[in-house]
């Protein structure tokens, strides 16, 4: 029996369309193996990726929760081969859609990494507490920044 030529076009399409996010997916580790965090970390996505110093990067963290969060911050540690370089901290509410309801959400964060940023492979560590600063998640993922322009647009 002859499989249509349609059905074989969607069947390769799905297969690429599967392959190609793998292998843009972001490999999230959360900070304790065996932590019991309230906020479960669903995945990271990165754009662009690499991230292009002196350009805008976004980093999208997809989450669920099964309590609402009404608030907290949102702590963000960043380590070039091994050596933290960087450390800053967001009202979660500024970051998410706040109150936070049970289920899934999004925390996104854009920012602008300087253009004399060094490229190369970043662990990035964030962890998110609530207003009683009980932690809720911690997570790390690495990403690369490009070597991109060495000036920034201004």
């Amino acid at each position: 029996m002859e499989v249509p030529s349609h059905l074989k076009l969607s069947v390769l399409s799905c297969i690429l369309l599967l392959s190609s996010s793998q292998i843009h997916a972001t490999r999230v580790k959360y900070c304790e193996k065996q932590g019991d965090y309230a906020v479960k970390v669903i995945g990271v996505e990165i754009s662009p990726d690499p991230v292009i110093r002196g350009k805008p990067a976004t980093f999208e963290i997809s989450a669920a929760t099964g309590e609402p969060i009404s608030g907290g911050k949102v702590i963000i540690e960043v380590s070039y081969f091994g050596v933290h370089v960087h450390t800053e901290t967001h009202d979660l509410c500024e970051e998410a859609s706040c109150p936070v309801t049970a289920g899934n959400f999004v925390l996104a964060h854009t920012q602008t990494l300087p253009s004399f940023t060094p490229p190369g492979s970043y662990v990035l560590k964030m962890t998110m507490e609530d207003e009683k600063d009980e932690q809720l998640t911690c997570i790390n993922f690495n990403f690369t920044i490009d070597f991109g322009s060495t000036v920034s647009n201004i």
